[in-house]
């Protein structure tokens, strides 16, 4: 790659980076200070939409660089298989990750405090997990950032899964502590390898498997522990 393209995708990154943590920061103020404040249905449909501050700095880019949503993992053929491999690693995640501490004893690392009864309030769940908090997310970091790496480091894969992942768990420092911080850029180590390891296995299917993994906390919390 040429001095002034290696230039420019390093100054991408910086900023598309920059930006997901600023779109982060002021989510964070508005779920502290703004969202109560809405009406329930309303409010439901702006913390999915809110989420979307996270990636706004990254959607300028995309369209900046001119880039396509196949370099950003994305791909038309098979959809219904993608969104069925991410459905299933979904679920695997949690009976794994989640279910799994529950049973043994370790609850406090798995529950995320949300606690639901009604039919209803799950669906809204898996809605705000997988239309907000998992596609925001993976179109920045396994998309965006992923790519940007890629490109920076002529196409090698290892160093944009662990760089990607880190800045991943980094994603979570205003509302976790450091156990949470490592955890989460594991995860996305997982997330990349998953990717690249199994057959149409695409971003599609990793908003999938995100989404349907965090969804699935706060349902294994409320059956569980109630």
């Amino acid at each position: 790659m040429k001095p002034q393209s290696l230039k420019k995708e390093w100054i991408g990154l910086i900023i598309g980076f920059i930006g997901i943590m600023a779109g982060c920061f002021v989510l964070r103020l508005i779920n502290q200070y703004l969202i109560m404040m809405i009406p329930l249905v309303p409010r439901m449909i702006t913390m999915i939409v809110s989420y979307w501050l996270t990636a706004l700095a990254v959607l300028i880019l995309f369209f900046v660089h001119k880039d396509k949503l196949k370099d950003y993992g994305f791909f038309k053929e098979k959809i219904l298989v993608q969104i069925l491999i991410g459905t299933g690693l979904g679920i695997g995640m949690s009976l794994i990750l989640t279910l799994l501490p529950h049973l043994f004893g370790f609850s406090g690392f798995v529950d995320n405090g949300h606690r639901y009864k009604y039919v209803w309030q799950f669906i809204f769940e898996f809605a705000y997990c997988i239309l907000g908090v998992a596609a925001a997310e993976e179109l920045g970091f396994r998309g965006f950032i992923y790519a940007r790496l890629k490109k920076i480091f002529n196409g090698k894969e290892l160093i944009p899964i662990i760089v990607s992942s880190v800045l991943f768990g980094l994603f979570h420092v205003f509302g976790g502590n450091v156990f949470q911080i490592f955890m989460t850029a594991l995860i996305g180590l997982l997330f990349c390898f998953l990717r690249l390891k199994i057959k149409n296995c695409s971003t599609l299917s990793l908003i999938i498997c995100h989404g349907v993994y965090d969804a699935m906390i706060t349902l294994w919390a409320s059956l569980l522990i109630g």
